[in-house]
């Protein structure tokens, strides 16, 4: 028997949470086989099997924290594993643990010589629980264990009907809030849940940064009513290419362009606080809201990419930051950050710098409003609210409202890109 030590998964990881187990003690596993996905404070990564084997044991439970370099599970080879029967009929006595011994819900039972067998329904062994994508993410969104619903499905596949009647169902005795005759709450009992992985980390990167950097906000609106008519051109376009065009390539192109009129910008305090290391490099975050928690991967050298290019790379990690499934590299460097408030229906925000970074700008959403025209006459035009955060160790009101208006200027006549396009 082998035990698999858990690997360095990240640069100073040290543990992580067991999110969900794919194998039960008992299982056959085949290398590169998916074996259980952990959180770290960065992202969510999946293990896979070493080798082709049997699993003969879970060290960590499902929700609880494990180790880097201490033991995940145990497992015997392929070619030294012991067949499951040899082990029930308990012809080798004192040697696998015996039946009694197995943990609840993964007994199996003998077959006399000559008898039909019939399949047991799937067990709820550490995790080994019957149940689509789709129903063990409304689980994980309702904070539940999977292996307290009941399944009504086939051979206890728990199905999304499941879900829903175990949170309509009043709690276990014991656990009730009191309640008065007339049935109301007496008594406010909250539920506990622990803060780890990113949830952990984001708080804590986000108190450093609120109480070491002195922000100053400076806010505008942009006229973005030639923007939206450009990106409607050149959708079908990019649509031929398998490319789903948003504004937030054309945001961030902009903001590149903006840069290399303030190159301050996309410069960084260091650590002592007495240097400014100005970058060449323009990595513009965005903060993408997944399931794990705020993640703002980095579109890396976005002056020299084209909007397709910044298009399919925004496409990659939004989709990959809600599987909560960032690589690393993608998570460091970021030089700049943006904040898309405006697709979840904000107006207005006060953002927090992403550390070390010295701005981050909060988009909201684009309203069609009244605008007054340069003959006096009223129009109908499309107007985004922005907010910046500033590092004012720094950057100075002056500064900010120049970069913000050479930002502006690309946005409110966005055909003027393309004289900057190598």
């Amino acid at each position: 028997m082998s035990d698999f030590m858990l690997p360095d998964i990240g640069e100073g990881i040290v543990e992580c949470e067991v999110v969900e187990w794919r194998v039960a003690k008992g299982d056959r596993i085949e290398e590169d086989q998916p074996i259980v996905e952990v959180m770290t404070d960065k992202a969510l990564v999946e293990i896979t099997a070493p080798e082709a084997g049997v699993v003969t044991k879970l060290y960590v439970e499902q929700g609880h924290i494990a180790k880097v370099h201490a033991p995940l599970y145990a497992y015997q080879a392929e070619g030294e594993a012991t067949s499951e029967a040899g082990e029930t009929s308990g012809a080798q006595e004192g040697g696998s643990e015996s039946q009694a011994a197995r943990a609840p819900g993964t007994e199996k039972t003998a077959v006399p010589s000559g008898a039909s067998s019939t399949a047991s329904a799937p067990t709820k062994g550490h995790g080994k629980v019957p149940a689509s994508p789709a129903v063990r993410r409304l689980v994980r969104e309702h904070h539940l264990n999977l292996m307290d619903i009941d399944g009504s499905g086939k051979d206890g596949r728990v199905l999304k009907e499941d879900v829903m009647a175990h949170l309509d169902r009043p709690a276990e005795e014991g656990h009730q809030a009191p309640r008065t005759e007339g049935g109301k709450v007496s008594e406010n009992v909250p539920r506990v849940e622990p803060l780890r992985g990113m949830r952990a980390v984001m708080a804590k990167r986000m108190v450093e940064a609120a109480t070491t950097i002195p922000h100053f906000h400076y806010g505008d609106e942009i006229d973005v009513t030639a923007l939206l008519a450009l990106r409607e051109r050149l959708k079908p376009l990019a649509e031929a290419q398998g490319e789903r065009l948003t504004l937030m390539p054309f945001f961030m192109k902009a903001l590149a362009l903006a840069v290399a009129e303030q190159p301050i910008i996309n410069a960084q305090l260091n650590a002592a606080g007495d240097e400014l290391h100005y970058y060449p490099q323009c990595n513009i975050g965005m903060a993408v809201d997944s399931k794990a928690g705020l993640m703002v991967p980095n579109v890396k050298g976005v002056e020299h990419l084209t909007l397709l290019e910044i298009a399919r790379e925004v496409s990659r990690l939004t989709n990959a930051a809600r599987e909560g499934r960032v690589d690393q590299a993608d998570l460091k460097g970021g030089t700049i950050s943006i904040s898309n408030i405006g697709a979840l229906g904000g107006t207005y925000a006060a953002p927090i710098i992403n550390a070390p970074e010295a701005a981050i700008v909060a988009i909201g959403k684009t309203q069609w409003l009244p605008r007054f025209d340069e003959q006096g006459a009223v129009q109908r035009r499309a107007i985004m609210t922005i907010t910046w955060a500033g590092d004012h160790r720094f950057i100075d009101g002056g500064t900010i409202a120049r970069f913000c208006n050479a930002w502006k200027a690309f946005l409110e006549d966005p055909e003027t890109m393309l004289l900057h396009l190598g």
